[in-house]
């Protein structure tokens, strides 16, 4: 088979790795691909928004599966355009990327659907907004309705942050047309988990657990990112959870997206925040988190271009994935400066050195060639397995210390969460 993915993040450098080892590949394309991708597929200069240039070389290329990795040509409508000319993709069409698309839609969609979620009010008007600020008080979380690669999220400590995350969404436009409406929400109490899984439409089949580090500084401190680490599984969801949130959250989704008429094919991502009153949904994503796809790749078994093949043709009921037992951490280097400015073109050292460390591998993210060198905000996601989450951890902070660029910072602390659930658990 000749396989598309669409993206350069470290999320698409996991798919392709993976993609990779399938025995049914006989090519793999990356469209624009980055410095990792390209030693395990072509990579293609074309932009992930241009959805016509996409189609054009997958129809030259005679491509036999197209996986889309990043949200934004979900939302364009990509997945219609490649099935309206017979091509194979694995994606939610347009109608079913609005989940991600909007939070305005998701938000309703789940107040209909009964999926638990935080008290929120929707606005288009930035006065109303401040108003209802006032009248609630903080902390409180407002969020740009569209796209705003992972950063229109502002959780408010304060009435006064509270009211400039609004001014700076709908007044400033710091995200654009994203900020025409914004939903501000309850702040939510409790641990977070991300639940991805697969669907045809028809059967929903959810991944290994894991758990991402949203905050850039160690202890949950400082502005949102894309993430700075992940680890799988993730302690906190226990069998007993994962079949709540199964019922709660996933099993409805499925009813309502077939009530509303969609047909949802492709990846479902529920954030999760595990609150006293039970887990609750904080957001609907309509493609794989990255960086959770960089431990969860390293646990799957299973021939990841099959799971893609059968949900494209409606079978998915005919799988059964296969995880290996050991733990997965990620820990995300990053540019000096992220996610504020940040200098690129820089050398990066160390690389060829995490080929001798037995359980680690890196997953490029920011980077490009000739050479490697930075080309973005998240540069690498450092990943590496352990019998245990605490051994997985120590693997893969030995592989960090071999890897150095020029103002590379990361956590310290990524998986310190689970290590904390599962002392709390062996106590009780």
């Amino acid at each position: 088979m000749n396989i598309l993915v669409i993206g350069s993040g470290g999320r698409e450098h996991a798919l392709v790795w993976k993609i990779a080892q399938s025995p049914k590949v006989k090519k793999i394309y990356c469209a624009p691909g980055n410095a990792g991708t390209a030693e395990l597929a072509e990579n293609v200069n074309i932009n992930i928004d241009d959805i016509k240039g996409l189609l054009k070389f997958a129809l030259e290329k005679k491509i036999d599966l197209t996986v889309v990795g990043p949200e934004m040509p979900l939302v364009a409508g990509i997945v219609d355009l490649f099935e309206e000319k017979g091509l194979k993709i694995f994606g939610p069409n347009k109608a079913a990327a609005q989940i991600e698309g909007s939070k305005v839609f998701s938000k309703e969609f789940m107040a209909k659907y009964d999926i638990p979620t935080a008290q929120a009010g929707i606005f288009t008007n930035s006065k109303e907004a401040i108003a209802y600020i006032n009248n609630v008080g903080a902390p409180i979380v407002v969020k740009a309705d569209g796209l705003a690669a992972g950063k229109g999220v502002i959780v408010a400590q304060t009435v006064k942050e509270a009211m400039a995350a609004v001014n700076q969404i709908m007044e400033d436009k710091e995200f654009g047309a994203a900020g025409d409406k914004v939903v501000i929400e309850e702040c939510l109490v409790g641990e977070e988990a991300s639940i991805i899984a697969i669907t045809d439409g028809e059967t929903i089949v959810p991944l290994a657990s894991s758990q991402d580090h949203k905050r850039v500084f160690d202890n949950d401190e400082g502005p949102n990112t894309g993430g700075m680490g992940a680890y799988s599984p993730a302690p906190v969801v226990t069998d007993q959870l994962m079949d709540t949130i199964y019922n709660s959250a996933l099993e409805p989704f499925m009813v309502g997206m077939k009530r509303e008429g969609i047909v949802y094919k492709g990846v479902i991502y529920a954030g999760i925040m595990v609150t006293k009153q039970g887990p609750k949904v904080l957001e609907f994503n309509c493609r794989f988190g990255d960086p959770e796809t960089q431990p969860i790749m390293m646990r799957l078994e299973s021939d990841l271009v099959e799971v893609f093949e059968k949900t494209v043709e409606g079978k998915l009921q005919a799988v059964n994935l296969k995880w290996k037992e050991r733990a997965a951490v990620c820990v995300v280097l990053a540019a000096g400066g992220y996610p504020g400015k940040y200098e690129t073109g820089l050398p990066i050292s160390g690389l060829d050195k995490i080929s001798q460390l037995k359980d680690a591998y890196v997953f490029h993210a920011g980077t490009k060639g000739p050479g490697v060198l930075t080309a973005g905000g998240r540069v690498l996601g450092v990943t590496a397995l352990g019998d245990t989450i605490k051994f997985a951890i120590d693997n893969a902070y030995r592989a960090v210390s071999l890897i150095s660029f020029k103002g590379m910072h990361y956590r310290q602390d990524i998986g310190k969460k689970a290590l904390k659930c599962l002392r709390k658990r062996a106590r009780i």
